[in-house]
């Protein structure tokens, strides 16, 4: 399902756990479709937890922020990263400069724009609130 609405997409974001004791970088080539590369310079506090022997979770084993989903034996080397990992500049624009940031950041590219997104508590203005051109994805989840 493609969108015939253009958004801009990042050249590379940057991100980690609430105690910045995990920080990454990932970089997208150029004309990406979201095909990346991630690197991280630290992974001491980096645990992993599989909850079926088909799937992993990464997470800060120092203040519990989850940060990626991943399948374990997958013929793609796809990782699930979780939005709100990701460095509000990019995410939704605070701080962004407007030239290599857009004022609005790149929320609708990263969370909604090109995939799935499946719950959160902080809304995304343009995500999470039923955009048209996404054909439902986006939709918010309830706790209940």
């Amino acid at each position: 399902m493609e969108s015939s609405i253009e958004f801009p997409k990042p050249k590379y974001v940057t991100g980690g756990c609430v105690c910045e004791s995990l920080t990454y970088r990932i970089d997208f080539p150029e004309n990406h479709d979201f095909e990346a590369s991630w690197t991280s310079s630290n992974t001491d506090t980096l645990g992993l937890y599989n909850a079926t022997p088909a799937a992993e979770r990464g997470f800060c084993t120092a203040c519990g922020s989850f940060l990626y989903w991943r399948r374990v034996k997958s013929e793609t080397d796809t990782i699930d990263v979780a939005v709100g990992t990701i460095d509000p500049q990019f995410l939704f624009g605070e701080g962004a400069d407007g030239v290599e940031v857009p004022k609005g950041g790149f929320g609708v590219a990263l969370a909604g724009g090109t995939g799935g997104h499946v719950w959160c508590v902080n809304e995304i203005p343009g995500v999470t609130d039923k955009m048209e051109y996404l054909h439902g994805r986006g939709r918010r989840w309830s706790k209940e």
